[in-house]
């Protein structure tokens, strides 16, 4: 019995002595990270303060752009060509002859036919006077003059088939590259050439329909394209259309760019922001103060306190937002953040809730609504 209660108390001591083992190691833990924290450096950061701004509400959406006026020129009916008047991206006037067909059997017909009309008009010129005379039958007239009319009809329809074989600009305009070489056949609805009109140039895109009751003709839009970086083009929404597609449940908005110096070309990829009446104010910061997590984004907002010894330092808080929309350099924060709060705008991957910084604004960026990069 005896010797079961010293075997316990040997056991009670080992451990009381193990547990008070365990918890000097941690004080002495505890202890070297304190040190350790008055000793870390601080760490140098740039600032901004949150800014209280008016935003325009915009609506983004993709598009493409189509000339105002644009067509291929195609040949009706088959021959062969024998001119060609124009120069492959040549900027032509309306009624400008491009190209010319072989008419040379039409040409030989038309010259018949023009014979054969001046012929009948002689006859029923002379007709026309003895019928005046009452020589004649009033059925003798009406036959020469149907026969006139016959042949001008007939002239006029050689006419019409020597016009099919040329080619001249319906507009003015660009041309593109052309399709065919002199002394080339062509057959039914060959290409030609294309012509375009550049400037002003349109841009199709579409909107849900939650949004037509935004949407009236003359509204400013923004286009940008990667075929031209870095330039911004404006327009105004010129049509909207009458339908909404019943299969998207969107409807389809063109809008009109001045397209100076022919910049944009019909076909191209466009980006278009529509720009609606300004809104509420946001309060906004530099996009760089951002630190983007999966559990929640956050900012370090500056606080400066007495630490235990008395001195004045400057720390950080981590403070949770969320956020609204992004433009240029800025992002609007719906929450977390209010006007005039002091916030790290660079630096911030660095830093840890509760740390201080040193702050040093003479080498901070400048934050832009319309940033413009030197490389751009």
């Amino acid at each position: 019995m005896h010797k079961r209660i010293l075997i316990g108390l040997v056991v009670f001591l080992g451990l009381g002595a193990t547990i008070l083992g365990l918890v000097g190691a941690k004080a002495q833990q505890l202890g070297a990270m304190k040190a350790a924290d008055k000793e870390r450096p601080t760490e140098p950061v740039t600032t901004a303060k949150a800014q209280l701004q008016t935003w325009n509400p915009t609506l983004y959406s993709v598009g493409t752009l189509t000339a105002e006026n644009g067509v291929t020129l195609s040949a009706e009916v088959p021959g062969t060509v024998t001119r060609i008047e124009f120069e492959s991206g040549a900027q032509v006037e309306q009624g400008t002859l491009l190209a010319q067909l072989d008419v040379s059997v039409e040409q030989a017909q038309l010259r018949s036919a023009e014979a054969s009309a001046e012929l009948a008009r002689l006859n029923a010129e002379r007709i026309r006077e003895l019928r005046s005379r009452d020589t004649l039958a009033q059925a003798e007239l009406d036959a020469a003059e149907a026969q006139l009319k016959q042949a001008i009809a007939n002239a006029e329809a050689i006419r019409a088939a020597i016009d099919k074989k040329t080619f001249r600009a319906p507009f003015s305009g660009t041309l593109g590259i052309r399709k065919v070489n002199v002394g080339q056949y062509v057959n039914s609805g060959q290409a030609i050439v294309e012509l375009q009109t550049l400037a002003p140039i349109h841009v199709d895109f579409a909107l849900p329909q939650q949004r037509v009751v935004d949407l009236a003709v003359g509204q400013p839009v923004e286009v940008t394209t990667d075929g031209v970086s870095g330039t911004k083009f404006l327009g105004k929404i010129t049509a909207l259309e009458a339908l909404v597609d019943s299969a998207t449940r969107n409807v389809r908005v063109r809008a009109t760019l001045a397209n100076e110096g022919a910049k944009l070309r019909p076909g191209m990829f466009a980006n278009v922001e529509v720009v609606l009446p300004a809104g509420d104010p946001v309060v906004v910061v530099p996009a760089s103060a951002i630190l983007y997590a999966p559990y929640g984004d956050s900012v370090f907002v500056i606080e400066r306190r007495k630490n235990a010894e008395g001195a004045e330092e400057t720390v950080v808080r981590q403070q949770t937002v969320r956020l609204g929309l992004t433009r240029g350099d800025f992002v609007a924060v719906t929450s977390g953040v209010q006007a005039g709060d002091e916030v790290v705008s660079t630096g911030a991957f660095k830093l840890r809730n509760g740390g201080t910084v040193r702050i040093n604004n003479s080498v901070a960026p400048a934050a832009e609504l319309a940033p413009k990069p030197a490389n751009s």
